[in-house]
Protein backbone atom coordinates (compact mmCIF):
# COMPACT_ATOMS: atom_id res chain seq x y z
CA UNK A 1 0.00 0.00 0.00
CA UNK A 2 2.86 2.48 1.22
CA UNK A 3 4.80 2.05 -2.04
CA UNK A 4 1.44 2.62 -4.50
CA UNK A 5 0.73 5.29 -2.28
CA UNK A 6 4.36 6.72 -3.01
CA UNK A 7 3.85 6.22 -6.74
CA UNK A 8 0.80 8.10 -6.65
CA UNK A 9 1.87 11.36 -5.17
CA UNK A 10 5.07 11.15 -7.63
CA UNK A 11 3.05 11.14 -10.45
CA UNK A 12 0.83 13.87 -9.61
CA UNK A 13 3.54 16.17 -7.88
CA UNK A 14 4.48 19.04 -10.05
CA UNK A 15 7.29 18.60 -12.62
CA UNK A 16 9.59 20.63 -10.40
CA UNK A 17 9.14 19.24 -7.61
CA UNK A 18 11.42 16.36 -6.32
CA UNK A 19 10.09 12.83 -6.73
CA UNK A 20 10.93 11.21 -3.36
CA UNK A 21 11.55 7.45 -2.45
CA UNK A 22 10.68 6.32 0.87
CA UNK A 23 10.56 2.43 2.02
CA UNK A 24 7.29 -0.02 1.62
CA UNK A 25 8.48 -0.89 5.53
CA UNK A 26 9.33 1.98 7.80
CA UNK A 27 11.79 1.56 10.60
CA UNK A 28 10.70 3.36 13.45
CA UNK A 29 13.34 6.09 15.40
CA UNK A 30 13.32 7.86 18.63
CA UNK A 31 12.63 11.21 17.81
CA UNK A 32 13.08 13.80 20.97
CA UNK A 33 10.45 16.85 20.71
CA UNK A 34 12.67 19.45 21.46
CA UNK A 35 16.46 19.90 21.15
CA UNK A 36 18.10 18.29 24.68
CA UNK A 37 14.73 17.41 25.51
CA UNK A 38 14.29 13.97 27.32
CA UNK A 39 10.55 13.35 26.17
CA UNK A 40 10.48 11.22 23.10
CA UNK A 41 8.06 10.36 20.54
CA UNK A 42 8.47 7.43 17.78
CA UNK A 43 8.30 8.09 14.16
CA UNK A 44 9.33 7.40 10.68
CA UNK A 45 12.01 8.62 8.59
CA UNK A 46 9.11 9.69 6.02
CA UNK A 47 7.25 11.61 9.02
CA UNK A 48 11.11 13.35 9.65
CA UNK A 49 11.55 14.24 6.09
CA UNK A 50 7.80 15.52 5.62
CA UNK A 51 7.48 17.53 8.44
CA UNK A 52 11.05 18.75 8.94
CA UNK A 53 12.78 18.79 5.51
CA UNK A 54 9.68 20.89 3.80
CA UNK A 55 11.94 22.56 0.66
CA UNK A 56 11.96 18.75 -0.21
CA UNK A 57 8.00 18.98 -0.68
CA UNK A 58 8.01 22.26 -2.86
CA UNK A 59 9.69 23.03 -6.44
CA UNK A 60 13.22 23.73 -7.60
CA UNK A 61 13.51 25.38 -10.87
CA UNK A 62 16.89 26.28 -12.66
CA UNK A 63 18.18 29.65 -13.40
CA UNK A 64 16.08 29.80 -16.99
CA UNK A 65 19.65 30.09 -18.81
CA UNK A 66 20.73 26.85 -16.82
CA UNK A 67 18.33 24.65 -17.80
CA UNK A 68 19.85 21.29 -18.33
CA UNK A 69 21.97 18.89 -16.92
CA UNK A 70 25.04 19.47 -18.84
CA UNK A 71 25.15 23.62 -18.04
CA UNK A 72 24.53 23.16 -14.61
CA UNK A 73 27.83 20.75 -14.45
CA UNK A 74 30.10 23.23 -16.28
CA UNK A 75 28.82 25.98 -14.46
CA UNK A 76 29.78 24.44 -11.30
CA UNK A 77 33.40 24.24 -12.94
CA UNK A 78 33.62 27.70 -14.84
CA UNK A 79 31.74 29.72 -12.62
CA UNK A 80 33.67 32.12 -9.76
CA UNK A 81 32.56 31.16 -6.13
CA UNK A 82 35.88 33.18 -4.69
CA UNK A 83 34.09 35.70 -3.36
CA UNK A 84 30.94 34.26 -1.57
CA UNK A 85 30.98 31.35 0.98
CA UNK A 86 34.36 32.43 2.26
CA UNK A 87 35.34 29.34 5.09
CA UNK A 88 38.33 29.16 6.95
CA UNK A 89 39.84 25.96 8.75
CA UNK A 90 42.24 24.68 11.03
CA UNK A 91 44.09 21.35 9.31
CA UNK A 92 44.94 18.78 12.28
CA UNK A 93 46.87 16.17 10.23
CA UNK A 94 46.77 12.43 11.43
CA UNK A 95 49.06 9.65 11.32
CA UNK A 96 47.72 5.83 10.50
CA UNK A 97 49.22 2.69 11.28
CA UNK A 98 50.02 1.98 7.64
CA UNK A 99 52.05 4.84 7.74
CA UNK A 100 49.26 7.39 5.58
CA UNK A 101 48.28 11.05 6.80
CA UNK A 102 44.95 12.42 6.34
CA UNK A 103 44.78 16.57 6.63
CA UNK A 104 41.41 16.87 8.46
CA UNK A 105 40.19 20.80 8.28
CA UNK A 106 37.74 22.31 10.87
CA UNK A 107 35.50 25.03 11.19
CA UNK A 108 34.95 27.38 12.71
CA UNK A 109 38.64 28.17 13.35
CA UNK A 110 39.47 28.12 16.79
CA UNK A 111 40.61 31.44 17.21
CA UNK A 112 37.09 32.81 15.66
CA UNK A 113 34.99 31.38 18.43
CA UNK A 114 34.57 28.70 20.93
CA UNK A 115 31.68 25.93 20.62
CA UNK A 116 30.67 24.07 23.39
CA UNK A 117 32.08 20.21 23.13
CA UNK A 118 28.53 18.81 22.19
CA UNK A 119 27.77 20.87 19.34
CA UNK A 120 26.90 18.84 16.20
CA UNK A 121 29.57 18.08 13.83
CA UNK A 122 29.50 17.73 10.31
CA UNK A 123 31.76 15.16 8.54
CA UNK A 124 32.70 15.64 5.03
CA UNK A 125 33.73 13.82 2.73
CA UNK A 126 34.33 15.84 -0.82
CA UNK A 127 34.27 14.87 -4.23
CA UNK A 128 36.91 13.02 -7.02
CA UNK A 129 40.01 15.25 -6.84
CA UNK A 130 38.72 17.89 -4.64
CA UNK A 131 39.35 19.28 -0.72
CA UNK A 132 37.57 21.39 1.37
CA UNK A 133 38.21 24.23 -0.65
CA UNK A 134 35.63 23.40 -3.18
CA UNK A 135 32.74 25.84 -3.85
CA UNK A 136 29.77 22.81 -3.51
CA UNK A 137 31.28 21.91 0.06
CA UNK A 138 31.61 25.78 1.32
CA UNK A 139 27.69 26.82 0.11
CA UNK A 140 26.53 24.44 2.86
CA UNK A 141 29.38 24.55 5.61
CA UNK A 142 29.00 28.37 5.63
CA UNK A 143 25.59 28.77 6.98
CA UNK A 144 25.69 25.44 8.94
CA UNK A 145 28.37 27.07 10.98
CA UNK A 146 27.67 30.74 11.14
CA UNK A 147 26.35 31.21 14.43
CA UNK A 148 22.85 30.74 15.29
CA UNK A 149 22.39 35.01 16.40
CA UNK A 150 23.74 35.12 12.81
CA UNK A 151 21.16 33.06 10.87
CA UNK A 152 23.67 29.75 10.66
CA UNK A 153 22.84 26.70 12.51
CA UNK A 154 25.97 27.31 14.92
CA UNK A 155 27.40 23.53 13.98
CA UNK A 156 31.23 22.45 14.10
CA UNK A 157 32.06 20.49 10.27
CA UNK A 158 34.93 18.63 9.32
CA UNK A 159 36.17 17.86 6.11
CA UNK A 160 37.76 14.43 5.34
CA UNK A 161 40.38 15.33 2.73
CA UNK A 162 41.88 12.68 0.50
CA UNK A 163 45.17 11.71 0.64
CA UNK A 164 46.96 13.47 -1.81
CA UNK A 165 44.73 16.05 -2.13
CA UNK A 166 43.80 19.68 -0.98
CA UNK A 167 47.85 19.83 -0.32
CA UNK A 168 47.20 16.55 2.23
CA UNK A 169 50.90 14.88 2.68
CA UNK A 170 51.70 11.95 1.00
CA UNK A 171 53.86 9.58 3.54
CA UNK A 172 52.81 6.20 2.31
CA UNK A 173 51.60 4.53 -1.36
CA UNK A 174 48.08 4.24 -0.41
CA UNK A 175 46.16 7.38 -1.91
CA UNK A 176 42.85 6.92 -2.14
CA UNK A 177 39.39 5.27 -4.35
CA UNK A 178 35.76 5.48 -4.01
CA UNK A 179 35.48 2.56 -2.03
CA UNK A 180 38.01 3.26 0.75
CA UNK A 181 36.12 3.58 3.66
CA UNK A 182 39.18 2.99 6.35
CA UNK A 183 40.11 6.51 6.11
CA UNK A 184 36.60 8.08 6.98
CA UNK A 185 36.85 5.25 9.50
CA UNK A 186 39.57 6.53 11.08
CA UNK A 187 38.27 10.11 11.10
CA UNK A 188 35.11 9.08 12.91
CA UNK A 189 37.40 7.17 15.69
CA UNK A 190 39.18 10.78 15.92
CA UNK A 191 36.08 12.70 16.46
CA UNK A 192 34.63 10.62 18.64
CA UNK A 193 37.95 10.92 21.30
CA UNK A 194 38.18 14.12 20.84
CA UNK A 195 34.17 14.98 21.17
CA UNK A 196 32.85 11.98 22.53
CA UNK A 197 29.52 13.94 23.66
CA UNK A 198 29.12 15.52 19.94
CA UNK A 199 26.51 13.96 17.51
CA UNK A 200 28.24 13.74 14.22
CA UNK A 201 26.08 13.95 11.08
CA UNK A 202 27.53 13.06 7.74
CA UNK A 203 28.05 14.45 4.29
CA UNK A 204 28.87 12.97 1.00
CA UNK A 205 29.38 14.75 -2.37
CA UNK A 206 30.17 12.50 -5.68
CA UNK A 207 32.75 10.22 -5.04
CA UNK A 208 32.72 10.78 -1.24
CA UNK A 209 29.18 10.22 -1.03
CA UNK A 210 29.74 6.76 -2.20
CA UNK A 211 32.57 6.28 0.70
CA UNK A 212 29.92 7.34 3.04
CA UNK A 213 27.08 5.42 1.62
CA UNK A 214 29.54 2.33 1.40
CA UNK A 215 30.48 2.80 5.03
CA UNK A 216 27.14 3.07 6.18
CA UNK A 217 26.44 -0.19 5.01
CA UNK A 218 29.76 -1.94 6.08
CA UNK A 219 28.65 -0.32 9.30
CA UNK A 220 24.85 -1.06 10.24
CA UNK A 221 24.35 -0.25 13.60
CA UNK A 222 27.76 0.38 14.41
CA UNK A 223 28.32 3.55 12.38
CA UNK A 224 29.80 6.32 13.89
CA UNK A 225 27.72 8.50 11.97
CA UNK A 226 23.99 9.46 13.76
CA UNK A 227 22.71 9.82 10.17
CA UNK A 228 23.64 11.47 6.82
CA UNK A 229 22.77 13.20 3.25
CA UNK A 230 24.72 12.07 -0.09
CA UNK A 231 24.74 14.20 -2.80
CA UNK A 232 25.07 13.23 -6.82
CA UNK A 233 25.96 9.80 -5.03
CA UNK A 234 27.49 7.76 -8.01
CA UNK A 235 26.17 4.60 -6.79
CA UNK A 236 26.93 1.59 -9.83
CA UNK A 237 29.92 2.79 -11.18
CA UNK A 238 29.16 0.01 -13.77
CA UNK A 239 26.63 1.49 -15.15
CA UNK A 240 27.98 4.89 -14.95
CA UNK A 241 31.23 3.47 -16.60
CA UNK A 242 29.01 1.76 -19.33
CA UNK A 243 27.23 5.62 -19.43
CA UNK A 244 30.06 8.26 -20.14
CA UNK A 245 32.60 5.64 -21.92
CA UNK A 246 29.97 4.54 -24.45
CA UNK A 247 28.85 7.58 -25.98
CA UNK A 248 31.32 9.61 -27.70
CA UNK A 249 29.90 13.29 -26.40
CA UNK A 250 30.45 11.87 -22.85
CA UNK A 251 33.83 10.39 -23.32
CA UNK A 252 35.33 13.26 -25.11
CA UNK A 253 33.63 15.28 -22.35
CA UNK A 254 33.20 13.54 -19.27
CA UNK A 255 35.91 10.77 -19.29
CA UNK A 256 38.65 13.20 -20.37
CA UNK A 257 38.01 15.44 -18.18
CA UNK A 258 37.56 13.47 -15.16
CA UNK A 259 40.69 10.93 -16.16
CA UNK A 260 43.11 14.16 -16.70
CA UNK A 261 42.33 15.67 -13.64
CA UNK A 262 43.02 12.06 -11.71
CA UNK A 263 46.37 12.22 -13.31
CA UNK A 264 47.59 15.64 -13.02
CA UNK A 265 46.44 14.81 -8.93
CA UNK A 266 48.56 11.97 -9.58
CA UNK A 267 51.63 13.93 -11.24
CA UNK A 268 51.35 16.43 -8.37
CA UNK A 269 52.36 13.65 -5.84
CA UNK A 270 54.39 11.92 -7.97
CA UNK A 271 57.71 12.22 -6.66
CA UNK A 272 56.28 11.16 -2.96
CA UNK A 273 54.71 7.96 -4.01
CA UNK A 274 57.87 6.86 -5.70
CA UNK A 275 59.89 7.28 -2.82
CA UNK A 276 57.63 5.64 -0.31
CA UNK A 277 56.48 2.78 -2.82
CA UNK A 278 58.60 -0.29 -2.64
CA UNK A 279 60.89 -1.06 -5.62
CA UNK A 280 59.35 -3.41 -8.31
CA UNK A 281 55.62 -3.35 -6.42
CA UNK A 282 52.84 -3.24 -7.94
CA UNK A 283 52.27 0.52 -6.42
CA UNK A 284 55.42 1.62 -8.44
CA UNK A 285 54.92 -0.18 -11.44
CA UNK A 286 51.57 1.22 -11.70
CA UNK A 287 52.65 4.61 -10.97
CA UNK A 288 55.28 4.31 -13.98
CA UNK A 289 52.37 3.16 -16.27
CA UNK A 290 49.93 5.81 -15.34
CA UNK A 291 52.37 9.25 -15.33
CA UNK A 292 53.05 7.98 -19.25
CA UNK A 293 50.05 8.44 -20.33
CA UNK A 294 48.82 11.12 -21.90
CA UNK A 295 45.72 12.17 -22.01
CA UNK A 296 43.55 9.42 -20.68
CA UNK A 297 39.56 8.87 -20.12
CA UNK A 298 38.88 7.63 -17.07
CA UNK A 299 38.54 4.25 -17.44
CA UNK A 300 41.97 4.42 -18.98
CA UNK A 301 42.91 6.09 -15.74
CA UNK A 302 41.46 3.68 -13.55
CA UNK A 303 42.36 0.32 -15.21
CA UNK A 304 46.68 1.78 -14.87
CA UNK A 305 46.46 2.75 -11.65
CA UNK A 306 43.35 2.57 -9.15
CA UNK A 307 42.73 -0.46 -10.05
CA UNK A 308 46.02 -1.33 -9.18
CA UNK A 309 46.59 1.08 -6.33
CA UNK A 310 43.33 1.78 -5.07
CA UNK A 311 44.23 0.38 -1.89
CA UNK A 312 46.94 -1.55 -0.10
CA UNK A 313 45.12 -4.63 0.83
CA UNK A 314 42.69 -7.23 -0.71
CA UNK A 315 41.19 -7.41 -2.99
CA UNK A 316 43.47 -5.04 -4.42
CA UNK A 317 45.25 -5.66 -7.09
CA UNK A 318 42.43 -5.55 -9.42
CA UNK A 319 42.33 -7.48 -12.64
CA UNK A 320 40.28 -4.20 -14.41
CA UNK A 321 38.39 -1.05 -13.67
CA UNK A 322 35.53 -2.84 -14.39
CA UNK A 323 36.69 -4.85 -11.40
CA UNK A 324 37.03 -1.79 -9.26
CA UNK A 325 33.72 -0.23 -10.20
CA UNK A 326 32.15 -3.52 -9.35
CA UNK A 327 33.90 -3.51 -5.97
CA UNK A 328 33.18 -0.12 -4.91
CA UNK A 329 29.94 0.62 -5.95
CA UNK A 330 27.69 1.43 -3.04
CA UNK A 331 24.57 0.37 -4.30
CA UNK A 332 25.47 -3.29 -3.10
CA UNK A 333 25.41 -1.61 0.09
CA UNK A 334 22.08 -0.08 1.08
CA UNK A 335 20.24 -2.76 2.70
CA UNK A 336 22.55 -2.48 5.21
CA UNK A 337 22.00 0.48 6.61
CA UNK A 338 20.79 1.18 9.68
CA UNK A 339 20.91 5.13 10.77
CA UNK A 340 19.11 7.57 8.88
CA UNK A 341 20.25 8.50 5.41
CA UNK A 342 18.84 11.30 3.06
CA UNK A 343 20.24 11.16 -0.83
CA UNK A 344 19.33 13.61 -3.24
CA UNK A 345 20.31 13.12 -6.96
CA UNK A 346 18.96 14.97 -9.98
CA UNK A 347 17.49 13.08 -12.80
CA UNK A 348 19.79 14.84 -15.40
CA UNK A 349 22.88 14.14 -13.73
CA UNK A 350 25.30 13.64 -16.81
CA UNK A 351 27.62 11.47 -14.68
CA UNK A 352 25.20 9.37 -12.61
CA UNK A 353 23.17 6.85 -14.51
CA UNK A 354 21.57 4.38 -12.32
CA UNK A 355 19.51 5.15 -9.26
CA UNK A 356 19.04 2.65 -6.38
CA UNK A 357 15.44 3.10 -6.13
CA UNK A 358 14.45 -0.70 -5.67
CA UNK A 359 17.08 -0.89 -2.40
CA UNK A 360 15.72 2.14 -0.87
CA UNK A 361 12.21 1.25 -0.95
CA UNK A 362 13.65 -1.78 0.87
CA UNK A 363 15.25 0.30 3.99
CA UNK A 364 13.10 1.96 6.00
CA UNK A 365 16.11 4.20 7.34
CA UNK A 366 16.83 6.16 3.77
CA UNK A 367 14.84 7.79 1.82
CA UNK A 368 15.87 9.26 -2.02
CA UNK A 369 14.74 12.50 -3.21
CA UNK A 370 15.35 13.23 -6.98
CA UNK A 371 15.06 16.36 -8.78
CA UNK A 372 14.79 16.65 -12.35
CA UNK A 373 17.07 19.26 -12.70
CA UNK A 374 20.30 20.11 -11.43
CA UNK A 375 23.45 18.14 -13.23
CA UNK A 376 26.00 17.12 -10.87
CA UNK A 377 26.48 18.72 -7.82
CA UNK A 378 25.02 22.13 -9.21
CA UNK A 379 21.08 22.71 -8.36
CA UNK A 380 21.66 26.52 -8.76
CA UNK A 381 18.66 28.74 -8.73
CA UNK A 382 18.23 32.37 -8.92
CA UNK A 383 18.57 34.03 -5.45
CA UNK A 384 15.43 34.93 -3.32
CA UNK A 385 14.57 38.46 -3.24
CA UNK A 386 17.24 40.67 -0.65
CA UNK A 387 20.16 37.65 -0.71
CA UNK A 388 23.16 39.63 -0.98
CA UNK A 389 25.39 36.75 -0.36
CA UNK A 390 24.47 34.86 -3.67
CA UNK A 391 27.35 33.50 -5.56
CA UNK A 392 29.13 34.73 -8.50
CA UNK A 393 28.42 37.37 -11.05
CA UNK A 394 25.19 36.13 -11.92
CA UNK A 395 23.95 35.63 -8.35
CA UNK A 396 23.32 32.14 -7.91
CA UNK A 397 22.22 29.85 -5.03
CA UNK A 398 22.49 26.13 -4.90
CA UNK A 399 19.40 24.83 -4.08
CA UNK A 400 20.30 21.62 -2.69
CA UNK A 401 21.58 23.42 0.99
CA UNK A 402 17.98 24.07 2.06
CA UNK A 403 17.06 20.62 2.61
CA UNK A 404 20.48 19.73 3.48
CA UNK A 405 20.36 22.02 6.50
CA UNK A 406 16.41 21.35 7.19
CA UNK A 407 17.88 17.86 7.75
CA UNK A 408 21.08 18.09 9.73
CA UNK A 409 18.54 20.12 12.00
CA UNK A 410 16.06 17.86 12.10
CA UNK A 411 18.38 14.72 12.85
CA UNK A 412 21.61 16.38 14.64
CA UNK A 413 18.81 18.35 17.07
CA UNK A 414 16.56 15.34 17.80
CA UNK A 415 17.66 12.00 16.75
CA UNK A 416 18.33 9.65 19.87
CA UNK A 417 20.08 7.22 17.34
CA UNK A 418 19.44 4.19 20.40
CA UNK A 419 19.62 1.70 17.65
CA UNK A 420 23.58 2.42 17.52
CA UNK A 421 26.33 0.06 18.76
CA UNK A 422 29.14 1.82 18.95
CA UNK A 423 32.77 0.15 19.20
CA UNK A 424 35.17 1.34 22.19
CA UNK A 425 38.47 3.75 21.74
CA UNK A 426 41.14 2.64 23.70
CA UNK A 427 45.13 3.33 23.72
CA UNK A 428 47.45 1.01 22.28
CA UNK A 429 51.18 1.06 22.11
CA UNK A 430 50.58 5.31 21.38
CA UNK A 431 47.74 4.49 18.72
CA UNK A 432 44.22 5.05 19.40
CA UNK A 433 42.43 1.89 18.17
CA UNK A 434 38.62 0.55 18.34
CA UNK A 435 37.96 -2.67 19.97
CA UNK A 436 38.16 -5.83 18.01
CA UNK A 437 39.38 -4.06 14.73
CA UNK A 438 43.15 -3.23 16.24
CA UNK A 439 44.28 -2.95 12.52
CA UNK A 440 43.49 0.64 11.85
CA UNK A 441 44.51 3.34 14.35
CA UNK A 442 45.39 7.04 14.32
CA UNK A 443 47.81 9.38 16.69
CA UNK A 444 47.96 13.55 15.76
CA UNK A 445 50.91 14.64 14.28
CA UNK A 446 52.31 18.07 14.04
CA UNK A 447 51.91 20.13 11.22
CA UNK A 448 48.69 21.66 9.46
CA UNK A 449 47.80 25.13 10.19
CA UNK A 450 45.33 27.60 8.82
CA UNK A 451 43.57 26.70 5.72
CA UNK A 452 41.17 29.30 3.92
CA UNK A 453 39.06 27.64 2.19
CA UNK A 454 38.91 29.73 -1.20
CA UNK A 455 42.12 28.88 -2.21
CA UNK A 456 41.93 25.69 -4.36
CA UNK A 457 44.67 22.96 -6.43
CA UNK A 458 46.58 24.39 -9.84
CA UNK A 459 45.88 22.47 -12.83
CA UNK A 460 42.94 20.95 -11.63
CA UNK A 461 39.12 21.25 -12.64
CA UNK A 462 37.55 22.23 -9.77
CA UNK A 463 33.88 21.74 -8.65
CA UNK A 464 33.41 17.93 -9.45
Amino acid sequence: MGAILSLFVNIFRPIYTPNLYFPIKPAYIQYRKTRGSEECTTTSLRDVVERHCTSLLKEYRPVWWLPGGHVQTGYCVIGDFSKVDKVEYDRKLLRLKDGGTLGLDFTPPANERTLPNDTPIIVVMHGLTGGSHEAYVRSILAPACTPVDKGGLGYRAMVVNFRGCAGTPVTSPQLYSGGHTDDLRQSLMYLSKLYPEAPLIGLGFSLGANVIARYLGQEGNKSRLLSAAVLGCPWDLVKNSERIEGDLFYREVYSKALGQNLLQMLRTNAATLSRVAAPHSPTAQALANALALKKPYLIDFDATWTSVAGATYPPFPLDSAEAYYKWASSAQFVHDIRVPLLCINAADDPIVRDLPIDEVRKNGWVCLAVTQHGGHLGWFESPERGDREAGGAFGLRRWVRKPVLEWFRATAEHLVGEQREVPELYEQDGWTVERGRESLGFREVEGGGKVVGVEGEGGLLSGL
